[in-house]
Parts: C-alpha cells; sequence; structure tokens
C-alpha cells in the first residue's frame, strides 16, 4: 500500500496550498456508493461498514432462519419483506481511520447504498452521478455477474475510480488468483490486492498485509462472534508469528503475494485515480471480516470530491459560491407526514440551512429551510454542509433528478438521461372514487423518476402508461400506491417491447401503423413504442423518412 503520512491532506487529488476552509471541509469527505449484482452482501456490507464507523451497535442483519432483522439501509416495508435494496439510500457519518500506514484521522463518510436488482439500473445511476468513488463487490463464489459488469462500464465511463472488495470469503469458492484473474480479463482492469486471504474461501482464518515486492508486511488475525452482529475482534502479528499460527495457509498467501508482484499487480495510486487499476480487498461482511481494512482504504486512497463540469464544460472547483446537484428523489421515508425529501450532492461552497439559492431549471428562488441528513430512515437536522456531502431538502417539490441549485456566479450541471424503458403497462384506480388521490400518486411517482410516466389522448389521465427498464419497478409502484395514498390498482401489461424517439410530424402515419403506439412523457419527449425490433425494422424500411431514434441507454 502506497505511504502516507496524512491520507486527508496529502490526497493527490487536492491542493497542499489551498487552506480554505472549504477545501479543508472537502479533503476530509468521501462519498462513494457500493455496486454489485444482487445477493453480494451490498446491503450487509454497508451495515458493517456503519458498525465499524461506531455509529450502530449492532449489525441489523441476525444471521439465522428466526429473528431477522432488516439493515438499515433497506427501509421500504417491499426491501423487509424480500430481502433486497430497490431503492438508493443515503448514510452520512463520521469515522477515526487508524489505517495501517495513515496517522489517526477524521474524515465525514457518505455513504450510498445502491439497488443490486437490475431492474433498478435507472435509481443506481443517478446515484452514481454523486459519488467520487465505487466499492464494487464481487461474490467469491459466483465471481463478475452481469450486472456487477454494467455498473462497472457506468464508473468507467464516468471515471470513478473502483476499488474491489471480494465478499463471501467464508464461503465455499474461486480461488484467489481465479478471480484475479476473471477481472483482468473481462473488465481490462488490472487488480492489484492490498491484502490476501489466509485460509480458502470457506476457511476464512485472516488476512495479509501486502508489502513490497509482495512480502508479507503484517497478519491480521480475526475471530469471529455470536452471529457477525459485533466487530469481530482481530489480533496482529509479525510474519514469523503467522508462519506459526498458519502453517501451510501462510506460506500459500505469501507465495500468492509474490506471484502476483511478479505480475507487476502491486497498487499504483496514480494508475488507480486514472481507471488503470483497483485495489482488492478480501472480507466476510457477514462475520465483520476485514471491515475495517475497507474503511481505512477508503480514506486513504479514495479521491476527495474535486471539481465538477458545467453544461458549458466550465469546470466549477470546490472553493466556488455554493452550488449542488440533485441526483434522486424520494418520498414515503416518513410515513406519518408523507413528505418528500429532494438528495443533494454538494458540488462547491459552503452549505448553510435557511440560505437562499437559485434554482437552475426555473431561475427562481429556493429557500433550504428544511435540510437535513441522513443514515438510512432515521434523519437530523443540518446546518452546514460542504462539497462531497449528501443533504436532503423537505418537500422540495419543484425538484427533480438532475437539477441544479447554486448561489451568486451562476452554473448548470449536465442533467441526468433516462434509460431507454423495456416494459410498459397501463395502470389504473380499481376505484374510480379514488382517482384524485390516484392522480397526485402517479404525479408523485414520476417526479421522483420511480417510473416514467406516457400520455395520450385516447387512453387519457384515468390511465396513465407506466415504462420501466424492469417489471420489479411496477410492484414498487402498486406497493407504494397502497401504503403511502391508500389506492388500490391494476395494471395490465401492453405487447411492446421497444421505445423510440419520435416527433409530431412522424405521430401521425405511426399511429396507423399495426404494433405502434405514440405517447408523450412527462418532459415533453415523445415515444413511439414498437411490439419488437422486427416491427421496427419493417416500418423504417416502408417509412425511411418517419424519426425513430433511439433513445440514449445511459448504463452503455
Amino acid at each position: 500500500m502506497t505511504e502516507s503520512s496524512n491520507p486527508v491532506s496529502d490526497h493527490p487529488l487536492t491542493s497542499g496550498d489551498d487552506r480554505s476552509g472549504v477545501a479543508i471541509q472537502a479533503r476530509k469527505r468521501r462519498t462513494f456508493a457500493v455496486i454489485s449484482h444482487p445477493d453480494a452482501g451490498k446491503s450487509t456490507l454497508t451495515e458493517a461498514l456503519a458498525l465499524h464507523a461506531h455509529v450502530i451497535s449492532e449489525a441489523g442483519a441476525v444471521h439465522g432462519k428466526s429473528g431477522r432483522k432488516s439493515t438499515v439501509s433497506d427501509w421500504m416495508e417491499m426491501e423487509k419483506a424480500r430481502g433486497i435494496s430497490v431503492s438508493s439510500t443515503a448514510l452520512q457519518f463520521n469515522y477515526r481511520s487508524s489505517g495501517d500506514n495513515a496517522a489517526a484521522t477524521d474524515c465525514v463518510i457518505n455513504l450510498v447504498d445502491t439497488p443490486g436488482h437490475a431492474d433498478f439500473s435507472e435509481d443506481t445511476y443517478r446515484v452514481l452521478t454523486a459519488v467520487d468513488c465505487a466499492v464494487m463487490l464481487i461474490d467469491a463464489a459466483k465471481g463478475l455477474e452481469p450486472q456487477t459488469l454494467k455498473l462497472f462500464q457506468v464508473c468507467k465511463h464516468r471515471g470513478i475510480p473502483i476499488i474491489t472488495v471480494i465478499n463471501k470469503w467464508d464461503r465455499p469458492g474461486r480461488s484467489v488468483l481465479e478471480l484475479l484473474d476473471e477481472i483482468s480479463e473481462r473488465i481490462g482492469m488490472m487488480p492489484t490486492p492490498l491484502y490476501v486471504p489466509v485460509g480458502i474461501s470457506g476457511d476464512f482464518k485472516g488476512i495479509m498485509r501486502r508489502g513490497e515486492g509482495g512480502e508479507p508486511e503484517e497478519y491480521i488475525k480475526f475471530t469471529r462472534t455470536a452471529g457477525g452482529a459485533t466487530i469481530a475482534p482481530e489480533s496482529l502479528h509479525s510474519p514469523s508469528e503467522a508462519a506459526e499460527l498458519e502453517d501451510d495457509d501462510w506460506v500459500t498467501a505469501v507465495e500468492e503475494s509474490q506471484l502476483l508482484s511478479a505480475m507487476g499487480q502491486d497498487h499504483n495510486t496514480d494508475s488507480f485515480l486514472a481507471g488503470e487499476t483497483s485495489p482488492v480487498l478480501f472480507a466476510s461482511a457477514m462475520l465483520n471480516f476485514g471491515v475495517r481494512q475497507i474503511l481505512d482504504t477508503l480514506v486513504e486512497l479514495a479521491p476527495p470530491p474535486g471539481p465538477r463540469a458545467a453544461v458549458d464544460g466550465k469546470p466549477r472547483t470546490i472553493n466556488d459560491p455554493f452550488s449542488a446537484v440533485v441526483f434522486k428523489v424520494q418520498a414515503g421515508m416518513d410515513t406519518a407526514h408523507r413528505d418528500r425529501i429532494a438528495f443533494m450532492r454538494i458540488v462547491s461552497g459552503e452549505f448553510e440551512r435557511g440560505m437562499v439559492v437559485t434554482h437552475a431549471q426555473t431561475g427562481r428562488p429556493f429557500t433550504t429551510k428544511y435540510a437535513q441528513t441522513m443514515f438510512g430512515r432515521d434523519r437530523s437536522t443540518v446546518e452546514s454542509a460542504y462539497p462531497g456531502d449528501v443533504v436532503g431538502l423537505v418537500n422540495a417539490t419543484a425538484l427533480a433528478p438532475g437539477h441544479t441549485l447554486f448561489t451568486d456566479k451562476p452554473v448548470e450541471y449536465p442533467p441526468i438521461p433516462s434509460f431507454a424503458p423495456e416494459h410498459f403497462a397501463v395502470l389504473r384506480a380499481a376505484s374510480s372514487s379514488k382517482y384524485k388521490q390516484f392522480r397526485k400518486a402517479i404525479d408523485q411517482l414520476d417526479s421522483e423518476g420511480v417510473v416514467q410516466v406516457l400520455r395520450n389522448d385516447i387512453r387519457g389521465d384515468a390511465s396513465p402508461v407506466l415504462a420501466a427498464v424492469g417489471p420489479m419497478q411496477f410492484e414498487v409502484v402498486t406497493a407504494r400506491m397502497t401504503t403511502e395514498f391508500s389506492v388500490e390498482t391494476q395494471f395490465d401489461r401492453l405487447p411492446y417491447t421497444l421505445a423510440r424517439r419520435t416527433d409530431m410530424e412522424s405521430a401521425a402515419e405511426l399511429s396507423r401503423q399495426r404494433g405502434v403506439e405514440v405517447f408523450t412523457r412527462t418532459d415533453g419527449v415523445m415515444l413511439a413504442l414498437v411490439s419488437d425490433k422486427w416491427r421496427l425494422q419493417f416500418i423504417q424500411k416502408e417509412h425511411p423518412t418517419l424519426t425513430l431514434e433511439p433513445l440514449v441507454a445511459t448504463a452503455d
């Protein structure tokens, strides 16, 4: 691991000469997301990180068939019932690092837990526009999976550095070298382990910290706790002590480490920040093994907030006047009040609660009186915040994902594009007496970006068409309709699989085509829904002048 006397002040992306209050605070921030395929242990890791930061006293997942709790980051009833994350969640907490190569350092961690399920890729993409680093979580038995690869491509496209964590090393799985080879071959990024596990997958004893040339520097041995609900005790041993304790397992770990160095797989900070390499750690989030090392690595290696390009291409530096970008809107977090939270990532300047900012999309003033930081569903009032922080603005009905807020020096950040939907359904209220609540609920879910809402004159407002990346989004809609608005709904799937951007000139002819229906999305974009690719090819061949443009699939 790279030597650093103070990772907060000495990070290569910070300016050592800049001693402004904003810059000093920004250097303490680490804002990152955890990305993975479903079931890789993402929410469990999120919980374990909070546990090691001492902001909770016991992990939320009590492992076993009975008495299972949900994690703090999974607060929706649907998430608790299914044991999956279907909505991103912001967690902010302080962490005092005592990393292997760093003096004790205080940092502010902004962790955004993302949905792992592919049906909610759009929500995950929005999160990735708001972070400076990503932790890519890989199941030790399954290796790289389709959703992980898809999210990796998003990170690569956005220039987000990636730290890789191979999770579930306490369970039978693949070998160290096999997993590292797969990462290198399938994503084209060189994995550079900071530690190697001692003990094969399924027999996780501890981790060896790698030194120069792959030589062992230290052995960290873990001890299990009951159900993995508390921090796993660690004992530190010299290489000679480790050799006596672990015998052949230690010899294997040393040999693997030396082989990795011979192949050039040693950490280099510049290569990591350039997206050419990925530091790798091994852990068991369920047992809380290796979790402290993940936090310390984030503090030491993950980049702090930096400049962000505006629509005009000019960078907004952290010392510029206040600006922020809204990356998510979420309602229903407080069932007693039915409020609506707009999550903004602060890009520049200092935020102070109550300050009047300008909403770039409308040019209107916006008062930030009700500003809060989040820890899952729990929240507290925030008086000030700095670049990298995630702040929730309560009942900010004018805000939507991709919107910009600023003071003094005008700025507008690029909008967050929508994914190309592949599933479509008509939604109706089961009772006509609930029509008013139905309309209100649809408008709210549309503004949050839960689904895309399409309308045309033939179907009318009473039967809007919902467009989604995955069918589970429809389940979220019906569940929230019932729990938050007391509206029972029914939906009927439509026989369309493709959406294409069109225009008014083409709409009339397209509406006459079999297997096509034209709608207008809430943002004014006209979409032609087509039954299948063969029908689309036929129409394009017969009517080459019609506008049928692919929607940008932002995950590519």
